[in-house]
């Protein structure tokens, strides 16, 4: 889970990196938040779509999560 410190500190190291460099313990630390931010929208999106019910043409309503098995949760 990314929290606003998690993005905040993203963001202040995207900034240090164009304006001066990071170390390479900042380095490693901006490719782990990274990671956890890009696996925290991934779930999130494979939850949204996971509930989205579509009306087939026969008038079935069918869930996407049940049809794709929910794969990822």
């Amino acid at each position: 889970m990314v929290n606003d410190q998690d993005l905040a500190r993203i963001n202040e190291l995207a900034r240090k990196s164009k304006a001066e460099g990071l170390t390479e313990a900042e380095a490693k630390e901006q490719k782990e938040l990274r990671e956890r931010y890009l696996e925290a929208v991934r779930r999130n999106l494979r939850s949204q779509l996971n509930n989205i019910d579509v009306l087939n043409k026969d008038g079935k309503i069918e869930n996407l999560g049940e049809k794709y098995g929910k794969k990822g949760q």
